[in-house]
């Protein structure tokens, strides 16, 4: 009986906003439960060489230094950071062979479409995936870097037209994980309507919406844990019995019955394979 290959690398996509322990009170302590610990952790610990790629951000210079101040208070040094331009610039051997070597590679926030643009179908991309499915390589991304892990990805849309067909625009993404549609700074900036649309519309993927400070922990391509202080609200279209988004013209409002929605904070989890969820006890918390 054959068994179904899984990828061996763990994905870490994170709603933005993370404590990067420039805070002087935290909402969990950073150097035990922060978010950035949980990446290291996965990988090789202090010990991990990150690579940060800030090719989404328009202030590269200023979001490298803070991921380096916040790798380094948790004991990581070996830190490389990378902000391509130019789609042949993932191309180049020099950053290929980092990438290569590393133990965690940190997507930035900003724009999600210029990831695409800057690295889809280029030799990163493909080593990128590569390593993914065959080594335990870390891929962390926050805000930007976390949409653009999916195959379908959120690439803008207006929360104050939520519900309204036409208010999500999707791109294509890196194509990590095809199975999920990710969203972040989803409370803060109310996007439950663009997320809803978006599953509407791919009604084969589960969305995820991802609060600031909070990430989950994607293993072997099917479950995840929450970490991190706020919550992840997953949206799995599985049990729709009417969605009528397909039929309707652009700005109309639109319908969906029976879409299963899970509120989920730090340690909770979910299956992608049977979309069955595992909440702690009450009283108990994740480390």
């Amino acid at each position: 009986m054959s068994v179904e290959a899984k990828p061996r690398g763990v994905l870490i996509p994170i709603g933005g906003g993370e404590d990067r322990g420039e805070e002087m009170e935290p909402s969990l302590p950073f150097e035990q439960k922060g978010v950035l610990k949980h990446v290291l952790d996965k990988a090789k610990g202090a010990h991990s060489k990150v690579v940060l790629v800030t090719s989404a951000s328009s202030i590269p210079k200023e979001v490298s230094e803070a991921y380096r101040f916040g790798f380094k208070r948790l004991g990581c040094d070996n830190f490389v950071h990378y902000h391509m331009t130019e789609k042949s610039e993932s191309n180049e051997e020099a950053l290929l062979k980092d990438f290569s070597e590393a133990d965690v590679v940190m997507f930035s926030g900003g724009n999600q479409v210029k990831l695409p643009k800057r690295i889809r179908k280029t030799k990163l991309h493909e080593l990128l995936k590569e390593r993914y499915w065959n080594e335990p390589l870390v891929i962390a991304g926050t805000s930007a870097g976390a949409m653009a892990m999916s195959e379908f990805m959120v690439a803008g849309g207006s929360a104050s037209e939520a519900f309204v067909k036409g208010a999500v625009q999707m791109k294509t993404g890196l194509g990590f994980i095809p199975e999920l549609i990710i969203d972040t700074h989803f409370v803060r900036r109310g996007r439950f309507g663009r997320l809803a649309e978006a599953v509407a519309i791919h009604p084969q993927c589960v969305g995820i919406g991802l609060a600031e400070d909070t990430g989950v922990i994607i293993e072997g391509g099917d479950h995840f844990t929450v970490i991190g202080s706020g919550m992840a609200i997953v949206m799995d279209p599985r049990s729709v019995t009417h969605n009528n988004h397909s039929i309707l013209k652009e700005g109309t409002l639109m319908s969906m019955t029976n879409l299963t929605t899970h509120l989920l904070s730090n340690g909770d989890k979910f299956r992608l394979s049977d979309h069955s969820t595992l909440v702690l006890p009450m009283g108990q918390s994740f480390i």
